[in-house]
């Protein structure tokens, strides 16, 4: 692989995270329930969860247009005000998805975890561990695809030849970080 394209590893890793993921994914969801009735229960569980989740998340996408907005604003005599407030969404989305296959995938394991603890300690872990994974391997997979492309564009739309250019691309990747970081602590002391 040429220089040119090395920048292009860092989605692949990212798509490969998320492929990983799924697999984790189905595997927890292929695991037993349980009873009747401790499916019925998580069952509500997990919908009373992805109801807050979306509520959280309604109230937050009105915190990412108004800070985005903001980075807009503050930033547009620098040329790139439009850039930031794009990476900001961006991470901000990438964060939320995390949580949202997180939350979907944890009360997936929570039951099946329950369920395996029956056989024992090690089949219990095996099956709360994978569905941690999950998330785990969610966030750094949109993290690396998301900041992969977007510096990929960043570095096509700057001029990065020169020091300013390359300062104002790698800049503008704080947007990134600051939508994805913003929603994980929203996330967190929301829930």
């Amino acid at each position: 692989m040429n220089m040119e394209n090395l920048h292009l590893l860092v989605p692949a890793a990212g798509v490969l995270a998320l492929i990983y993921a799924y697999i984790k994914a189905a595997w927890v969801k292929k695991q037993p329930v349980g009873t009747k009735e401790m499916g019925d229960i998580a069952a509500l569980i997990q919908e009373g969860a992805m109801a807050f989740i979306r509520a959280e998340y309604k109230v937050l996408s009105g915190f990412v247009v108004v800070v985005a907005g903001l980075l807009f604003a503050a930033n547009h005599g620098n040329g790139n005000g439009e850039e930031i407030a794009v990476a900001f969404v961006v991470g901000a989305f990438a964060s939320g998805l995390a949580g949202f296959v997180g939350m979907k995938v944890a009360t997936d394991a929570n039951v099946r975890t329950t369920n395996a603890a029956k056989e024992g300690l090690a089949p219990a872990l095996n099956v709360a561990f994978s569905g941690g994974a999950v998330m785990g391997m969610s966030v750094v997979g949109l993290a690396l695809l998301g900041l992969g492309l977007l510096f990929a564009f960043f570095t096509n739309h700057f001029d990065i030849e020169n020091a300013a250019g390359l300062t104002t691309a790698l800049n503008t990747l704080t947007g990134f970080s600051m939508g994805a970081s913003s929603i994980a602590l929203f996330a967190r002391v929301g829930g």
